[in-house]
């Protein structure tokens, strides 16, 4: 395993099962009035509910099995953030007995609906072997499922992968597109590596994947809210 693999290996441990439950701002209301309308059966404010006890915010205190409930009922009506967030709940032990085979069952749910945090939080476990046997062909899978729907940090792997040659076909050219495009939008480590990536490749090959990244980003731009 090369110095970068064991660099990225430690990033993604720090950040593993990056939380797609990132919260949003609830709307202004109460809490009671929320937990009227979501035991109405409003997703709007089931989701507000479950981030707001999930951070401790808007008029909430943290309350982690709150959290879990309400991430619990909304990803049963087949909400595919609500199953990564209850996904991360199992992986991390927050308001729920850890158990990495329910983390992974939820995952694949809101994978199989092309959520790109589930599909990175596979790849991290088949990487890591973490609650699975650890599997580079299918940890390739999912980091270039993710990637393509523009998670960064699955960007960043990918190119590891594809770099090292493991899990799939080594392919530098392509391991420095997607640490280009990674390194686009902000990714810390992909700016740091971008030039070992980069070693080996020529001047050509360089300026083709260099101009496919920026295609990428147009698209990418045209395509994500403002």
């Amino acid at each position: 395993m090369s110095n970068l693999t064991r660099r990225i290996t430690k990033f993604t441990a720090l950040l593993m099962f990056c939380a797609t439950c990132g919260t949003q701002a609830a709307e202004q209301v109460s809490i009671a009035d929320l937990t009227l309308r979501a035991d109405a059966g409003d997703r709007t404010a089931m989701r507000a509910l479950a981030d707001a006890y999930y951070a401790g915010q808007d008029g909430a205190e943290q309350d982690f099995n709150k959290a879990a409930d309400w991430y619990r009922r909304l990803a049963k009506t087949g909400d595919p953030r609500a199953q990564t967030s209850l996904g991360l709940m199992y992986a991390r032990g927050y308001g729920v007995s850890k158990n990495m085979a329910e983390a992974h069952r939820w995952w694949n749910f809101a994978a199989a609906q092309n959520d790109p945090g589930a599909q990175y939080n596979l790849g991290l476990t088949y990487v890591q072997g973490e609650g699975v046997a650890a599997d580079p062909a299918r940890a390739a899978r999912w980091f270039r499922e993710a990637a393509r729907r523009g998670h960064v940090q699955a960007q960043y792997n990918l190119a590891l992968l594809l770099h090292e040659g493991k899990g799939i076909a080594r392919n530098p050219q392509e391991a420095y597109f997607w640490v280009r495009v990674a390194a686009l939008q902000g990714d810390e480590y992909a700016q740091q590596n971008i030039a070992a990536l980069a070693a080996g490749l020529s001047a050509a090959q360089k300026q083709e994947a260099d101009s496919r990244a920026a295609e990428w980003m147009k698209q990418w731009r045209k395509q994500s809210p403002q």
